[in-house]
């Protein structure tokens, strides 16, 4: 979720990155202010090309899946009653195969792909054009699907801390020849405030907890199921017991970049995230196509609920 406020509104303070009663998007990176031109290539966007400030703002979603972002971007045109049945909703980033965006009213919803490497170039890109359009108060929000550990299938998980396969708080970024670790704790405020608007929806099991976060799918998360399997069923649950036992509650591959890109960079963030299945139970989904789509849609309920309860549209939740 990220406002921007009005051109004759915003006057900047002496630190150049908080706006009079905002606090605007931080880039660390001091080569920036020197560029002529900031071509960000990965969304086919540019400060030449394009003018930013007119063009974003407001709420902004990201998750993996493109086709889920336009269903998102569709779901939301349709819970803010727009104009039109927004079937026609235009991809902002068409001229790249790399990721989609879409804007529906004030929500700007974006694909990441699969994995650390691929949401951490798109966030770069997204960071740097909030902080080109002149964005204040930024919220942003990951939604996607997870694997649970010791919980029921269709459980939505609200992130307080990634962690990575060792169970720290940490992300750790290897720049040149160094590993530096950067801290991946999320906004706790806005993760209570997501959960007592879970509250508000019937039948909508949700909890607060951590979410571990691998740097693979099979072998990563402890997968039998995987082409290369080097471990027993038995140190398998033994992991993802003590994975539990240290408070994580899924698995997913995108957690820890993000909350240490979002909070170096100032903006609150939260991951929401469906648990498709018991991964003490079971290593493959086997769920029914129309359980699956449900599931699929339930972080989608609960941010277009928080984000109509942000806007004051409490009398249209669904």
């Amino acid at each position: 979720m990220a406002s921007i406020l009005p051109a004759s509104n915003r006057r900047m303070r002496p630190d150049k990155n908080t706006y009079e009663g905002k606090r605007s998007v931080y880039v660390k990176n001091p080569y920036l202010d020197a560029m002529d031109e900031d071509i960000l290539y990965h969304l086919d966007l540019g400060t030449k090309t394009h003018n930013l400030p007119a063009m974003f703002g407001d709420f902004v979603c990201v998750g993996g899946s493109p086709n889920r972002m336009k269903a998102f971007a569709q779901f939301m045109h349709k819970e803010l009653q727009l104009e039109g049945d927004g079937e026609g909703i235009e991809d902002i980033c068409a001229g790249t195969d790399r990721y989609c965006m879409f804007k529906t009213g004030p929500v700007l919803s974006i694909s990441h792909g699969m994995g650390i490497p691929s949401i951490s170039i798109m966030l770069h890109e997204l960071i740097k054009l909030l902080h080109h359009a002149r964005c204040c108060d930024v919220t942003i929000i990951r939604i996607g699907t997870s694997g649970g550990i010791g919980i029921a299938p269709g459980s939505v998980v609200i992130t307080d801390i990634a962690v990575d396969s060792f169970f720290k708080p940490r992300f750790e970024q290897v720049i040149l020849d160094n590993v530096v670790t950067r801290s991946t704790e999320l906004d706790k405020e806005l993760a209570t405030d997501l959960l007592n608007c879970s509250r508000e929806i019937p039948n909508f099991p949700t909890l607060i907890g951590h979410t571990m976060c691998t740097y693979d799918f099979y072998e990563g998360q402890g997968h039998l199921d995987g082409a290369l399997c080097s471990f027993s069923r038995e140190k398998k649950l033994d992991y993802l017991k003590r994975a539990y036992k240290a408070g994580v509650r899924n698995i997913e591959m995108e957690s820890t970049v993000f909350a240490a890109m979002c909070g170096l960079c100032g903006l609150r963030a939260a991951v929401v995230c469906v648990t498709l299945l018991d991964r003490l139970e079971s290593d493959q989904i086997n769920l029914s196509h129309d359980v699956l789509v449900e599931y699929q849609q339930r972080p989608q309920l609960l941010i277009s609920n928080f984000i109509k309860k942000q806007l004051g549209l409490c009398g249209q939740m669904s």
